[in-house]
């Protein structure tokens, strides 16, 4: 297989390109990516036949920030016919060397407003093809959690990429998005970056310890409360900064202290701070600046918080900011996990989640 498939967010085809076109070099895999501008997704094309196993086995999948799935292309089928798209997939998937035996099936489609007709037909068309591939032994009798996932990506109806990734490395949620409600007693829908943060980078079986009941929080940049709500309906605790005003509701848990300051200068009188959280639109380097500063200091034990993107050089400034990020703790001795994300719900911004591993004293 010569062919990696990426889905990415409408409009973000260039920053995914070149993010896998740096982490594929790094590994030696030499190749190109092809990508339409809109069309949320990019193909990398690689130069040997077998690199597209190697980089979905090899690609760290969670420290990809601009893919929201990652999966080896075995085939590419663009002639369809209408009245039968069962036969010729089985025809072309029984040629394939190398193809392993799945244990999942995701018929999907690109994240787009073309597209979202095309999502109707591969619900109905998921259960006749799960069928005929396991009639076919292409796919387990029955579903296996632990095995590859199949996917079939139609971007168009007779046109579609199949293919499969790993379990152990690839998002587990249907073409890379979790599917969230939003609560209508949320102040705002910026709480939907928050709990899909939650969801991407804290693995669920830790949820009880890691946001636990109890716990304090800090909001920076808080009004009128869409992260704070995350904190407080998880029965949190939240210092909620802010010069604007906080959404009543959130006030009248008695669980939110609302300071009326600028979140730059905020220092928590105790130093019982686990989660920083932090959604201020500002310049990326200094809010990037601040978080660090915070996890130095011991004032928090991990932070989830947003940088905003410029409109030019989109990618150039994440790498720098992250960089620089990652050698500011460092020289400060601090041992941490960083995964940066272009969630969903995100739009000209990224989701940074920064856990502390060291025990600093708060200072």
């Amino acid at each position: 297989m010569k062919q990696l498939m990426l889905y990415c967010r409408s409009g973000f085809e260039k920053e995914c390109a070149g993010e896998i076109q740096d982490r594929a070099t790094q590994l030696e895999v030499f190749g190109f990516p092809r990508l339409k501008k809109n069309s949320g997704f990019v193909i990398f094309e690689c130069y040997q036949e077998g690199d597209a196993q190697k980089l979905v086995k090899e690609i760290d999948f969670k420290s990809l920030i601009f893919a929201r799935q990652m999966f080896a292309v075995a085939v590419e089928i663009d002639d369809l016919p209408r009245e039968d798209r069962i036969s010729p997939i089985l025809q072309q998937l029984a040629n394939i060397d190398g193809l392993p035996r799945c244990g999942d099936l995701r018929i999907e489609t690109p994240d787009t407003n073309e597209a979202k007709e095309l999502l109707k037909f591969c619900r109905k068309f998921t259960v006749p093809m799960r069928q005929a591939l396991r009639g076919k032994e292409i796919l387990f009798t029955k579903d296996s959690p632990k095995k590859p996932v199949l996917h079939l990506c139609f971007v168009e109806p007779g046109h579609c990429y199949i293919g499969y990734s790993l379990t152990t490395n690839n998002s587990q949620f249907f073409m890379g998005i979790p599917r969230l409600k939003f609560p209508s007693d949320a102040p705002s829908r910026s709480t939907l970056k928050l709990e899909e943060a939650f969801h991407v980078f804290i693995p669920r079986e830790e949820w009880d310890e890691r946001l636990a009941p109890g716990m304090w929080g800090v909001d920076l940049g808080a009004c009128p409360g869409g992260w704070t709500y995350q904190l407080v309906k998880r029965s949190m605790f939240v210092h909620s900064v802010d010069n604007g005003m906080m959404a009543d509701s959130l006030m009248e848990t008695g669980q939110v202290k609302h300071h009326q300051e600028d979140g730059f200068k905020f220092e928590p009188a105790r130093k019982n701070i686990t989660w920083l959280i932090c959604d201020m639109i500002e310049k990326p380097s200094r809010v990037a600046q601040l978080m660090g500063e915070w996890i130095i200091s011991g004032w928090a034990k991990e932070a989830i918080f947003n940088l905003k993107l410029p409109m030019k050089g989109r990618y150039d400034e994440v790498l720098e900011d992250i960089d620089n990020l990652k050698i500011f703790l460092k020289e400060n001795g601090v041992k941490f996990k960083l995964q940066a994300k272009h969630l969903y719900h995100d739009r000209e911004e990224i989701t940074v989640h920064i856990q502390c591993l060291s025990n600093i004293s708060p200072h």
